[in-house]
């Protein structure tokens, strides 16, 4: 039973025939949805049909599963094992080191890429040699286009305030950019609770629900109180001196009361989105 990089491939043979024409059939766990494992399935439905050797198969998958530039090893079969590609956390890096992982993963067939963390300087100089958008709101760019959305359900993004819309925003593009329908509901905080409440339909309909929130965080609380899917609180750093940087937030949501409620660090909303992303797209395994 072989494993090629964390992926286990079934192979029943059928003894009654020989040559390549013999498989059964082929299993294949977690190969599903994504261009690039689309790609992996194809090679060994190849195998199968005996188009394409066992040998040559494996030296297609065994193809560098990443790209060694120096100052970053390019992840080049992230995308086959965990159905996203890798995304490029913008801070710290140079522009030029962007550019350079850029086109590592341009260059191994990857179509679209998120860059996180990214502040307009760097934005305005890496598009002078990829064209990207950039959502300086979110402090996010991507490279391609955003996706028609594939996902099972609407995936909502809640801010107690207006402050916590850029957190918001990086969670809801990050949402977005991997294939989600997303609702915004900003400054809907338990300052004024019917504001939330003008929006029960959305909650309620909701596959999943991103609350974001500084200050004491509790709108997490109320929404989990309210949704019957899961909720992801995202603590952000807004709020006065005992806020402490978002860390008054981040114990109240990991003290939630309310049943469903799942945190991610302080102002990750980049975390909270692509998580929400998993959810939206999971299905049953048998």
């Amino acid at each position: 039973m072989p494993f090629l990089f964390g992926i286990r491939i079934i192979i029943i043979y059928n003894q009654e025939e020989s040559g390549f024409d013999g498989f059964g059939r082929i299993a294949f766990r977690r190969l599903e949805r994504t261009e690039m494992q689309s790609e992996t399935k194809k090679i060994l439905e190849s195998v199968q049909n005996g188009s394409v050797s066992v040998d040559e198969a494996l030296v297609r998958l065994k193809t560098q599963p990443f790209d060694d530039l120096g100052y970053a090893k390019v992840d080049l079969h992230r995308e086959i094992r965990q159905g996203v590609p890798e995304v490029i956390y913008g801070a710290g890096k140079t522009p030029e080191q962007i550019v350079g992982i850029m086109d590592a993963m341009l260059k191994n067939g990857q179509k679209q890429i998120l860059i996180t963390r990214f502040s307009k300087e760097a934005a305005d100089t890496v598009s002078k040699t990829c064209p990207i958008t950039y959502r300086e709101n979110a402090r996010l760019g991507y490279y391609g286009s955003i996706p028609n959305p594939d996902g099972i359900g609407t995936v909502v993004v809640a801010t107690g305030g207006t402050s916590d819309i850029p957190v918001a925003e990086e969670a809801a593009l990050t949402a977005e950019f991997f294939g989600n329908r997303v609702v915004r509901l900003f400054d809907v905080g338990v300052a004024g609770l019917h504001r939330l409440l003008a929006h029960k339909e959305e909650i309620m309909s909701a596959s999943v629900i991103i609350a974001v929130a500084g200050m004491e965080g509790a709108l997490a609380s109320v929404i989990g109180g309210l949704a019957d899917c899961p909720v992801i609180a995202v603590p952000t750093s807004v709020g006065y001196g005992a806020a402490f940087g978002g860390l008054s937030a981040l114990l109240s949501m990991l003290n939630s009361c309310a049943s469903g409620v799942s945190v991610v660090n302080i102002d990750n909303g980049f975390g909270a989105g692509y998580l929400a992303n998993m959810i939206n797209h999971m299905e049953a395994k048998k």
